[in-house]
C-alpha cells in the first residue's frame, strides 16, 4: 500500500537533524539535554525534530521522573539501520571517501 505514509517514512532520513538525533541514538538511550549537547543543536529544534520521529515510530520513549529517555525503535529501525550500513560500505564507499 502506498500513500502518504511512506513520503512521511522517507522525510525523517532526508531531514538532516533528524539524521543527526538518529546517529545519536545509535550510540544508546539519551535524554533531550544529551541529544542536545550531542549534536550542537538548540532544544527547540531538537524536541520538534524527535517529535516528529517519534510519531512514525522511529524511537520509544520512557519516562524517568521528569526527564524522557530516547532510543531507536529496536524491532524495525535499528535493523534497517544495520542494513543500510551494510549496503554503504560494500556498494557506496567510493561515493562517501569523494
Amino acid at each position: 500500500m502506498i500513500c502518504n505514509s511512506y513520503d512521511y517514512f522517507f522525510e525523517n532520513f532526508s531531514n538532516k537533524t533528524r539524521m543527526k538525533i538518529i546517529n545519536s541514538l545509535r550510540k544508546g538511550p539519551k535524554s533531550v539535554t544529551q541529544i542536545c549537547k550531542g549534536i550542537n543543536e538548540e532544544q527547540s529544534k531538537v524536541s520538534h525534530n524527535l517529535k516528529k520521529l517519534t510519531d512514525c515510530h522511529f524511537l520509544d520513549v520512557e519516562r524517568n521522573g521528569k526527564k524522557r529517555i530516547y532510543s531507536l525503535n529496536k524491532d524495525t529501525i535499528i535493523p534497517m539501520l544495520n542494513m543500510v550500513s551494510n549496503h554503504v560500505k560494500k556498494y557506496c564507499c567510493e561515493v562517501c571517501t569523494k
